[in-house]
């Protein structure tokens, strides 16, 4: 993967090595899928109670958590395709909220769509024994990265959220975006998410800008236009 600089000028927020740690620990916890017998036959798995398969998934899930101006823009897109009330009324939380300014980490832009260096964040939890990465592929070329979560780092995950509260709207937010993801594998979420224009006009190795000022006006026409509907229905 290309491991081109960010420019300097572009705008960026971003989060410390603890902060990235918490997030993907309990992005793990509630992305992960069940772990096969012979997964666990592994002898440093045998303690696994989930995995996120590829590296490619993990960083578009965590796209969506980390910038909550497109999470809210993907429910307007959704709700456009459904006209389901509820996927309105979420993205209308988010974007009438701070949320999408306070929350929000930018992430670079490289060959795979959005992408973020993990190696620091996940040092912290393989060295405390909670997350496991196994590679796949050969000596020369890593086909694959998988994340495995370790019995240990559930039982951090829910004591995070039983001591700082604040930290249930990631487990809110992971779920949101699961939802959103639809089971979709780590290439047809880089394809969802290219269809972005911001998102696919940043160049290589700069911060993805934000879509919030679009994504608010494209809220108020879909409210009007529900509105309208409502009046229409009742005329």
């Amino acid at each position: 993967m290309d491991q081109g600089l960010p420019n300097p000028e572009a705008a960026e927020r971003v989060t410390s090595r603890e902060q990235d740690a918490v997030r993907l620990l309990l992005l793990v916890d509630g992305a992960c899928e069940p772990v096969s017998d012979l997964e666990r036959a592994d002898p440093g798995l045998g303690s696994a109670v989930g995995v996120v398969r590829t590296q490619v998934r993990l960083q578009k899930l965590d796209f969506w958590l980390r910038n909550p101006d497109y999470l809210a823009d993907e429910l307007l897109t959704k709700y456009e395709a459904s006209a389901e009330a509820r996927l309105l009324e979420l993205a209308g939380q988010i974007l009438d909220s701070e949320e999408p300014e306070v929350r929000r980490y930018p992430m670079l832009r490289h060959h795979f769509g959005a992408y973020e260096p993990l190696d620091d964040a996940l040092a912290v939890l393989r060295s405390a024994g909670l997350v496991a990465r196994r590679r796949r592929g050969t000596v020369d070329r890593v086909r694959q990265h998988d994340y495995f979560l370790l019995t240990a780092g559930r039982t951090v995950a829910r004591e995070v959220i039983r001591q700082a509260p604040a930290f249930q709207y990631y487990v809110d937010r992971v779920g949101l975006v699961l939802d959103l993801a639809d089971g979709r594998g780590g290439s047809q979420l880089k394809k969802q998410q290219y269809l972005q224009r911001e998102y696919a006009a940043a160049a290589r190795g700069d911060r993805i800008g934000s879509v919030s000022v679009r994504a608010r006006a494209r809220l108020e026409e879909l409210r009007r236009q529900a509105r309208d509907g409502e009046a229409g229905d009742h005329g």
